[in-house]
């Protein structure tokens, strides 16, 4: 009769440690995940900013150069122009950067799949 109890308590003890196992490596998985995700946005962030920064200025540059080379004629048209083409790739950046804001993250999705995959594994021994 001792040895049944003992060895209940060393299973449970064994089935225990297991589970924090399992737990600690997916928390690992969720926090390696997280890293990598804030990684990414910061490169996108920076990349971005200097992206639209010189486009920006290079565009605005282009702009005052046709107007300086067409002061004497067509002005007025080169000015135009140059604001539609501004005003329109900003439209176009925004309607991109909405589009990627309603696609939504993939953070976390290996993780909530490997808990799928036990709660599956779980669910056959059972």
């Amino acid at each position: 009769m001792d040895a049944r109890p003992s060895g209940l308590a060393a299973s449970l003890r064994g089935v225990a440690a297991t589970a924090v196992s399992i737990l600690q490596t997916r928390l690992e998985l969720l926090s390696v995940e997280f890293q990598e995700e804030m990684s990414r946005l910061a490169a996108l962030l920076v990349y971005s900013v200097a992206a639209f920064f010189f486009l920006g200025f290079g565009l605005l540059f282009v702009a005052v150069l046709l107007t300086v080379l067409l002061w004497d004629t067509h002005r007025e048209l080169v000015l135009g122009l140059a604001s539609g083409l501004l005003l329109g790739v900003g439209a176009v950046c925004a309607i991109l950067a909405a589009g990627i804001a309603r696609s939504g993250s993939k953070l976390f999705a290996a993780s909530l799949a490997e808990l799928a995959q036990d709660r599956e594994a779980l669910k056959r021994t059972e």
